[in-house]
């Protein structure tokens, strides 16, 4: 055998690889689009299971969803600087929200090291925005809000 050479085309194994590549290739992309879509939806995750504590009226259990941390009650001194009779006057009945009943997140994006978030409380005109730590997985009032349309 010479250097020119070449060895039989094998239909076979040409179809076999060019059918790899196209699956890897479909694979990496639906990856990438199912990532993009999807990168928010922990931190979404949490603020829907905090809002639906409220709505259920476990004040309680909602401050240790605020604060990532269930058993504040053993530690409440931690929590002096937003503590619980605060967080009463801010989701309580006697909110500006009133008795939340209804919640829905209008708009999400990654801000710097967390998750902002506008949410929609009992049909409202304008949305609360709220943040949850990528780090601590806290949740708390945004500084930063975001465009939410006309």
């Amino acid at each position: 055998m010479t250097l020119l050479d070449a060895p039989a085309y094998d239909a076979k194994k040409a179809r076999l690889i060019r059918n790899i590549v196209i699956t890897v290739l479909v694979v990496v992309a639906v990856g990438g689009i199912t990532t993009f879509f999807l990168w928010n939806w922990p931190a979404e995750h949490r603020v829907n299971n905090f809002l639906s504590t409220i709505e259920s009226g476990d004040l309680k259990k909602a401050f240790g969803e605020w604060n990532n941390d269930p058993d504040w009650e053993q530690h409440a001194s931690q929590y002096k600087d937003y503590d619980f009779t605060q967080f009463q006057k801010d989701w309580g009945s006697s909110s500006d929200y009133g008795v939340i009943r209804s919640h829905n997140i209008i708009v999400a994006k990654t801000v710097g090291n967390g998750v902002v978030m506008g949410v929609d409380i009992n049909g409202g005109k304008t949305p609360i925005f709220l943040r949850v730590d990528h780090k601590t997985k806290t949740i708390g009032f945004s500084p930063v809000e975001l465009y939410t349309g006309p």
